[in-house]
C-alpha cells in the first residue's frame, strides 16, 4: 500500500452481535473528542453504523455508498461517497462516513473477478490520507465483504464477547487474519491481527468472568485489551441515533471506557 499518515483498523468477528458496530461509532466518537479526524467505513449491507451515525440510505434522497465504491472500482473513487457524520456539532467537524445500503449484498457475485478483493482499496487510494484513522465496520462473516475491509487495512481487532460462541467467531478471524496464504490473496501482507477486545461483559455472569479469564491464553496476554461493559444506556443511544454524549451524565462511564479503547489504538497503531 503507499504510505498514508492515518491508520486503517477492520473491526471483525465469525459472529454477529458482538459489539463490533457500538465499537467502531463509540470510539470513532471518542477520537473525535480527543481532537483527532476519523473516517467511518460501513461495510455491511444492513447499514446498521449508518443509521446509527444519522447516515441512512433512503430512496428519496439517494446518496453513493460503499456499494457504488466497490462496483466502480476506479482508484480515488472513494472520495464521492465521503459525508459528515449526522450528529452534529464537532462529530461532523471530526468525523465523516462512507455509508452503507442492502445492495452492497450485490457485491459478493463478484467476489470470483480477479483483483476483486481489492476493490475498496482501490478506492480509498489517495482519499483517507490525512485522516488520523479509517475504521471499518465488518459484516460477521468471513465472507467477501469483511474481505474488502481486511485487504484496505493496517490492522483488525476482534470483538469477543466472553461466551463459548463469541469466543469461537473471534478465534476464527484472527485465524482467518493470521494466515499468511489469507493475506497474500487479499493482496495485503502487512494485515496484522493486533487485539481481542471484550465486549458485551456482563459482570454479574459466572460463565462471563470465567470467559474472560481465558482470552489471554488464547489471544496473547498484551493482546486483550480492556473490556467494554454491557450497559442499556450504549444502546439507548444507538437506538437514537446520537453519540454517547447526548445520554447525559448516565454515559460518563461508557464514554470513559471508550475514550480508554481510542486511547490504547494511539498509542499501539502509532
Amino acid at each position: 500500500m503507499p504510505q498514508r499518515r492515518n491508520r486503517r483498523v477492520a473491526a471483525g468477528s465469525n459472529k454477529g452481535g458482538v459489539g463490533k458496530t457500538g465499537w467502531v461509532e463509540m470510539v470513532a466518537a471518542a477520537l473525535a473528542e480527543m481532537g483527532r479526524t476519523v473516517l467511518v467505513v460501513d461495510v455491511d449491507p444492513q447499514a446498521n453504523l449508518s443509521r446509527r451515525m444519522g447516515r441512512p440510505y433512503r430512496k428519496e434522497a439517494p446518496i453513493v455508498t460503499v456499494s457504488e465504491v466497490v462496483k466502480a472500482n476506479e482508484a480515488g473513487c472513494a472520495a464521492d461517497a465521503i459525508i459528515p457524520c449526522g450528529w452534529g456539532g464537532i462529530y461532523a467537524e471530526q468525523i465523516d462516513i462512507i455509508p452503507s445500503r442492502f445492495d452492497l449484498d450485490n457485491r459478493i457475485s463478484e467476489a470470483a473477478v480477479m483483483g476483486a478483493r481489492q476493490r475498496l482499496a482501490r478506492g480509498l487510494q489517495g482519499v483517507d490520507d490525512d485522516y488520523d484513522f479509517t475504521l471499518f465496520d465488518c459484516q460477521p462473516s468471513l465472507g467477501h465483504l469483511t474481505q474488502l475491509a481486511l485487504a484496505a487495512s493496517d490492522y483488525a481487532v476482534a470483538l469477543v464477547e466472553p461466551e463459548y460462541d463469541g469466543v469461537d467467531g473471534a478465534v476464527r478471524f484472527r485465524d482467518f487474519v493470521n494466515d499468511e496464504i489469507n493475506r497474500m490473496e487479499m493482496g495485503n501482507l502487512g494485515l496484522r491481527f493486533a487485539a481481542a477486545i471484550p465486549s458485551l461483559v456482563d459482570g454479574r455472569l459466572a460463565g462471563h468472568t470465567h470467559h474472560l479469564g481465558t482470552l489471554p491464553g488464547i489471544f496473547g496476554e498484551g493482546a486483550v485489551w480492556e473490556p467494554i461493559p454491557l450497559r442499556s444506556v450504549v444502546k439507548d443511544a444507538a437506538d437514537e441515533a446520537q453519540p454517547l454524549s447526548a445520554q447525559g451524565s448516565r454515559a460518563t462511564e461508557m464514554r470513559e471506557v471508550y475514550r480508554a479503547s481510542a486511547e490504547r489504538m494511539i498509542k499501539e497503531f502509532a
